[in-house]
């Protein structure tokens, strides 16, 4: 989950209100060696934002009378990171269970001996193939076990696209969308033809969505930094500064106070959608009709967002945080998880579930969220590395854009160079 999701938790309980009847009964047993001896253990578990873990704790303690869970939850993902850079550094004083966000989860796979291999003939297969694989090194040790992602979709006012004379019905919208982003803004022209509105929010957060279907956008994984050379990161940053300059944006920052009131005033017509944002536009929305989503994404599949749990070799109780884990990012308990605060699954078995692929949402006109978001899942097949100077390069990335598209303070090409700049003083 990525910071800025603890905003979407709010409004994305009601998405997934149809299975929680359907997720009561399961079976919440499950191993431990010293629960089944007899000894009493403590485990430490630490996440942050919200995964959705409270009920959970409470049915694996009442399963296991010889556990108990010491729950810390950080405010955010930063403060996650922080404290686990920090006692990684000191040699001590992690949780048996640390939580780690994917965009920083490379950061920690340096360091594989710091943190107890899971791999295990019972979770073989669990997880989306591009899901494990980000938390595998490359001689095999599985680091983390998934929780949950945020495979991308596009949200769209059907009632501005009728007023535009665009089709409506979520199936011929993906049509027209197109398979590419030339696709996406050529459509984007057609609409602003004939409407006032902008097409998108801004070139920032299209452009967070090329990023993370680019396989090394900014690093090598021997650490070459290549932000500045690659053909693939100038082209989506001319794409989106150009899709500014033709009038498609609405040049707002995303999650800045004009972004959300935006949504009250008709602000933008589409924008990139991963699960936990239909929360995000619920919430901000309120009380307007039109919302709708096409089970398509431009460039292929993409993901935004999601985390791992990862069992530090400063553990005393491996086996018993590994079980605790285990049980944790199964799919009967990350179904529950979705039911609770909106973490999409990423667990094969889940994502075939009649529990999940039912899930409709009234406020998107009873979209069919839960086969949607299954199917935008499936079509991911890009695993972005991102490597220890990702954030601070996507940053600088962010300020480029910003400064066309939104402070207008510079044109694409004095952007970009300062972009250069900026890649450059990071060493």
């Amino acid at each position: 989950m990525t910071t800025t999701r603890v905003i979407a938790t709010f409004g994305t309980i009601a998405l997934a209100t149809a299975v929680l009847g359907a997720c009561g009964g399961e079976d919440s047993s499950s191993g431990s060696d010293s629960s089944a001896a007899g000894e009493n253990v403590t485990l430490t578990l630490a996440t942050f934002n919200e995964f959705g873990y409270e009920d959970l704790i409470t049915e694996y303690e009442a399963a296991n009378p010889n556990i108990t869970i010491e729950h810390k939850k950080a405010a955010t993902a930063t403060e996650a990171r922080d404290n686990i850079n920090t006692r990684l550094a000191a040699g001590s004083g992690l949780a048996d269970i640390e939580a780690v966000e994917v965009d920083w989860l490379s950061e920690l796979m340096q360091y594989p001996d710091k943190f107890t291999d899971l791999n295990s003939p019972d979770v073989e297969g669990r997880w989306l193939d591009w899901k494990s694989a980000m938390a595998t090194t490359p001689d095999g040790k599985l680091i983390g076990y998934g929780t949950d992602i945020g495979p991308e979709a596009i949200c769209y006012r059907a009632d501005l696209f009728e007023a535009a004379g665009l089709p409506t019905d979520r199936e011929e919208v993906a049509s027209a969308m197109g398979s590419t982003w030339e696709d996406y803004f050529a459509l984007g022209k057609k609409f602003m033809s004939s409407s006032d509105v902008a097409w998108m929010g801004s070139a920032g957060e299209v452009y967070n969505a090329m990023v993370n279907q680019m396989p090394n956008a900014y690093e090598q994984e021997d650490g070459t930094v290549v932000a500045t050379s690659n053909p693939e990161v100038r082209e989506a940053y001319d794409m989106v500064t150009q899709a500014s300059a033709d009038g498609l944006s609405a040049h707002l920052g995303q999650w800045s106070d004009d972004w959300t009131s935006s949504f009250q005033t008709d602000g933008f017509a589409t924008m990139p959608c991963p699960s936990w944002m239909l929360g995000v536009i619920e919430g901000n929305a309120s009380g307007v009709e039109g919302w709708d989503i096409a089970n398509t994404f431009p460039g292929g599949g993409g993901n935004w967002g999601g985390s791992y749990l990862t069992v530090p070799t400063q553990s005393e109780h491996p086996e018993e945080a590994k079980a605790l884990a285990a049980w944790l990012t199964a799919p009967e308990q990350q179904i529950k998880a979705f039911v609770a605060k909106g973490t999409f699954p990423s667990q094969q078995e889940a994502l075939s579930s009649s529990e999940l692929t039912s899930v409709t949402n009234t406020f998107f006109a009873d979209a069919p969220t839960g086969e949607i978001f299954a199917d935008r899942a499936e079509a991911v097949t890009v695993v972005p590395f991102k490597g220890p100077q990702f954030s601070a390069i996507n940053d600088a990335m962010q300020q480029a854009i910003a400064r066309v598209d939104i402070d207008k303070t510079d044109d694409a090409d004095a952007s970009w160079q300062k972009f250069v700049s900026d890649v450059e003083s990071l060493g």
